[in-house]
């Protein structure tokens, strides 16, 4: 299931700033309409096809998204499909899953399980909680094409227990499964924190915070291992989080960079009642849908 600190990050107070909006990276802002994907370099209206020629000298895709939104994983399924066709050996990494169901995931890249068989077999109700039928659009790419998944994920109880203590709650079995520095101190990421925290102190803040950062640098960890046993440079993992993990590439794509100098392409995707504004810098590509009606 979703995490306390992933619902309390979705719930953005409308008095903070904007976090499409920061003066982070390449500066000016630029419209974009929905239903449309565009270069934040240009300005030019994209497709899956582009974004696939622009990641072919990076082993890294970073595809951010809103979780709830069934667009944003048709989206994210077309640009593996368009990675493939490109001549990419493509795998998929998924916020997701956590580690320990790492060896359930393969029999469904090989095709043996029905989608309720996967299901089970995954943990997916208690691994993730959300409907199945939103990210059936990845998982039969995954499933059509022979792809790899990996789950990126550290076990959330690892997060719930730093977003109450800090740092010192994690154990030296779990910090031995983790980078030797968790790094705190990119200013640019806290800024995108406390603006999807609402922009107001509250308790508990840093502990929240180091929460966050724990998240990133490990899946980071997880993908940079598992690349580490593809080499070839046609291999590129597609990184399937929510888009406050990948935003002005300061989240898990700022700490892989760090240990492995790839920059990687960040596709950032947003929703909206219509058109908006959104900061240059946010990422190499934004995507815009209409909102998703939420229950009240």
């Amino acid at each position: 299931m979703l995490s306390a600190l992933a619902l309390i990050l979705s719930a953005r107070q409308d008095t903070a700033a904007d976090p499409l909006l920061l003066a982070i990276g390449r500066s000016g802002r630029l419209k974009v309409q929905t239903g449309q994907m565009v270069d934040l370099a240009n300005g030019r209206a994209v497709t899956p096809q582009d974004v696939a020629k622009a990641a072919r000298n990076t082993r890294y895709v970073y595809l951010g998204e809103e979780h709830g939104n069934l667009e944003h994983h048709q989206m994210q399924a077309a640009i593996i499909r368009a990675l493939a066709a490109d001549g990419r050996h493509v795998v998929v990494g998924m916020e997701q899953f956590t580690r320990p169901v790492q060896e359930n995931l393969a029999a469904w890249t090989l095709g043996w399980y029905t989608d309720e068989q996967f299901i089970a077999k995954s943990d997916w109700k208690k691994q993730w909680g959300m409907d199945y039928s939103l990210y059936k659009p990845v998982f039969d790419a995954a499933k059509d094409l022979q792809l790899p998944l990996v789950a990126l994920n550290i076990p959330r109880d690892w997060v719930h227990g730093v977003g109450q203590k800090g740092l010192d709650a994690l154990t030296p079995d779990e910090k031995s499964q983790l980078p030797e520095k968790i790094n705190l101190g990119n200013k640019s990421h806290r800024s995108i924190f406390n603006s999807m925290m609402g922009g107001h102190p509250m308790a508990g803040m840093d502990n929240m915070y180091a929460a966050q950062v724990l998240w990133d640098e490990g899946m980071g960890d997880t993908a940079v291992k598992y690349m580490a046993t593809r080499p070839s440079d046609k291999t590129v993992m597609v990184v399937i989080a929510g888009a406050g993990h990948v935003m002005y590439k300061q989240g898990l794509n700022w700490r892989i960079k760090g240990r492995t100098g790839d920059d990687g392409v960040t596709v950032v995707m947003g929703e909206d009642e219509g058109a908006r504004e959104v900061s240059r810098g946010v990422g190499d590509f934004f995507y815009l849908t209409g909102s998703v009606k939420k229950e009240a």
